[in-house]
């Protein structure tokens, strides 16, 4: 028999909180009183086990869904060619790729009550490019350190696979997306900032491709700001994508772009630079507050800078 209380239930980032009964309560006891004390007492316990199931087999429910809908960075084959994924030299394939229509947007702190960097507000056209759906994860960065040599980097005991990958600088983000250029013969490279605050709105001028408010459990982020079930990083893609069919441009891991960073806007967050003091990183962490993934959330590291909550995902040019 199902006990009467549970501390909390967790799988795949659905949380089922529960309640003790009140200290002044007197629980049920079976094993005295009367029969129909007994039958009491039964019943009332057997109806809270009922719904405790019935809120179970919701959340089993949502589960199923979530991975029905979890691509888990497998080939996806689709009627207009949006979604591609490139062959390396060995036969095998790289990141998966969506292409992102070109298009113009305000670029900044458009709501307003954002950091002074993250001004003046503009108007930003961009040409049309492909970015990796996920953010590149442990398993794909460590086959190309595998292929140069490279140390792989410190997944802080957390685990690999297709979690993203952590402890990485720009340098060393740079030299995957020049590795993967040469094993395919295309151009990949980071986003510029542009390029990435363009992506991560999906066509909408709100904090959050989904609206003003963080809401709950909509991404991962410090778990008393989003209400999130990940004390670490998550599995890419556990979350829903927005609208140009991304994940995790809220929060899980602060993304390099290619841009040098500004204290304000003058130009270089449009473009690639080849060295620069600081670097722009985009979209939050699994250890920061929901405030910090905006779209139009920016901070600056050094380009051989990068700790456990700094990632990175690539574009390809046409």
């Amino acid at each position: 028999m199902l006990k009467t209380t549970l501390s909390s239930l967790l799988v795949l980032g659905l949380t089922i909180q529960t309640v003790p009964a009140a200290e002044n309560q007197d629980p049920c006891n079976l094993n005295i009183g009367t029969s129909s004390d007994w039958m009491n007492c039964f019943n009332q316990q057997f109806k809270k086990q009922q719904a405790l199931i019935k809120e179970l087999q919701e959340k089993n429910r949502l589960l199923d869904e979530r991975i029905t809908g979890f691509h888990s960075l497998q080939e996806i084959t689709t009627d207009d060619g949006r979604y591609f994924r490139d062959r390396l030299r060995n036969g095998s394939k790289g990141p998966e790729m969506i292409w992102i229509p070109a298009g113009s947007f305000q670029m900044g702190d458009i709501q307003g009550g954002g950091d002074k960097d993250e001004k003046p507000v503009q108007q930003v056209k961009l040409e049309r490019f492909a970015m990796g759906r996920y953010e590149v994860s442990f398993a794909e960065y460590d086959r190309f350190a595998q292929a140069t040599s490279r140390n792989k980097p410190n997944d802080e005991g957390k685990g690999r696979e297709n979690r993203p990958v952590i402890n990485v600088s720009w340098e060393e983000a740079t030299a995957y997306t020049v590795w993967l250029s040469q094993e395919t013969e295309q151009k990949y490279r980071l986003p510029t900032e542009a390029e990435w605050e363009y992506a991560a709105r999906g066509g909408t001028e709100t904090k959050y491709w989904w609206g003003n408010e963080i809401g709950f459990n909509q991404a991962n982020c410090w778990n008393r700001s989003c209400g999130d079930s990940f004390d670490f990083t998550a599995t890419v893609g556990s979350f829903l994508p927005n609208q140009f069919s991304l994940y995790d441009t809220v929060g899980n891991v602060w993304e390099w772009t290619c841009s040098a960073y500004n204290k304000k806007y003058q130009g270089d967050e449009t473009k690639c630079a080849q060295t620069a003091t600081s670097f722009t990183l985009r979209g939050g962490s699994w250890d920061n507050s929901g405030w910090r993934a905006r779209a139009a959330s920016r901070i600056r590291t050094g380009a051989y800078g990068g700790n456990k909550s700094t990632g990175f995902r690539i574009v390809k040019l046409p």
